[in-house]
């Protein structure tokens, strides 16, 4: 069976499934992010850090209602217009304003995470006035062109062909939320990643301790030590900073901050925790059997989803240099 035949297989009953479990809307962010954490631990087949850590809060946020289940993000550049243009404004080029906030849709939406597990997905995008807007696109509403990432997840293209979105389903958004969503993926990707990352230790310990070399366990070597005590350490950063943007986010003055830490660590860290695990592996790592390869190949994968390492490192770069007061040392640690 191919990836993309696996990744259909276990996408499509998901939402039924998963929408039983998911918490309530005032669940603490600690609790969410730990729960996001685990599915990465668990290698879940399923969109629970874009729905709890990204959907849902931006919904929120918007002022629309929260639907039940599974949600996916998508942002990209699209065709938007107003369903009902105000042909009396004056401001502005014709069909600038409208008469309220329904809009027609066009466009293709790339790489949409799990969008063939959900039934409804938030998009952000440009207004046909100007500025950003925010509106909740139904799964009947869109065709979707199958993807999948490296590690078979599905990453689904999304065509819009003249979508009617009615006014209750959009709003107009600040560029702050647009910041939020950004950074709010960002920490939900390190969230992932702190948890595969685990998963990488654990299997990595288990592996060197009950294979045997020349009469003796593999983690008995000085050498397999060591580069497991590197491993350790790798997932240990990754963890901290996961942690610490989870106890910001209720401070909105230094979440976004964190949460840009989170994922710049987290990114920087998957190279060499990938690298550890399949070299103390061996070739058996990287087989198609291997619980191994559900983590690394996953976590290869959400370090270039959502800017990446460089641009995580840019942000933290122009937040410190325009910043009127502490230093990037005051500013992480907090002193």
């Amino acid at each position: 069976m191919s990836i993309e035949s696996r990744a259909e297989s276990v996408a499509e009953p998901l939402s039924e499934r998963a929408a039983d479990a998911l918490p309530p809307l005032d669940t603490a962010p600690t609790a969410l992010v730990a729960l996001a954490r685990e599915a990465g631990y668990r290698s879940t087949p399923a969109p629970l850090a874009e729905t709890l850590l990204v959907a849902r809060p931006l919904l929120a946020a918007a002022g629309l209602a929260v639907p039940d289940g599974q949600l996916t993000v998508a942002a990209g550049p699209l065709d938007v217009r107003f369903t009902h243009v105000d042909t009396d404004s004056r401001v502005g080029p014709s069909g600038a304003a409208g008469t309220d906030d329904a809009l027609r849709v066009s466009g293709t939406l790339h790489r949409v995470p799990w969008a063939r597990a959900v039934e409804a997905a938030v998009v952000l995008t440009e207004g046909p006035g100007g500025g950003p807007v925010l509106f909740l696109l139904e799964a009947t509403e869109w065709r979707r062109v199958a993807g999948t990432n490296l590690a078979g997840e599905p990453r689904d293209d999304l065509v819009l062909l003249d979508v009617a979105v009615p006014a209750e389903r959009v709003r107009r958004v600040p560029a702050a939320l647009v910041r939020e969503a950004a950074w709010r993926s960002g920490l939900a990707r390190a969230a992932l990643i702190a948890g595969a990352a685990r998963r990488c230790v654990e299997l990595t310990v288990d592996h060197t301790s009950s294979r045997v070399q020349f009469g003796r366990p593999l983690s008995h070597f000085q050498a397999v030590k060591q580069e497991e005590a590197k491993l350790v350490e790798e997932a240990a950063l990754v963890a901290a900073a996961v942690e610490a943007a989870a106890s910001a986010l209720s401070e909105p003055d230094s979440a976004e901050f964190t949460a840009w830490l989170a994922a710049a660590q987290a990114a920087a860290s998957v190279a060499e925790i990938t690298r550890i695990a399949h070299q103390l592996h061996g070739a058996i790592g990287f087989t198609e059997l291997s619980p191994l390869r559900l983590a690394t190949t996953r976590m290869w994968s959400w370090r270039d989803e959502d800017g990446g390492e460089r641009a995580w490192q840019q942000r933290i770069g122009r937040h410190v240099l325009d910043g009127e007061s502490a230093g990037l040392w005051q500013q992480v640690t907090g002193g």
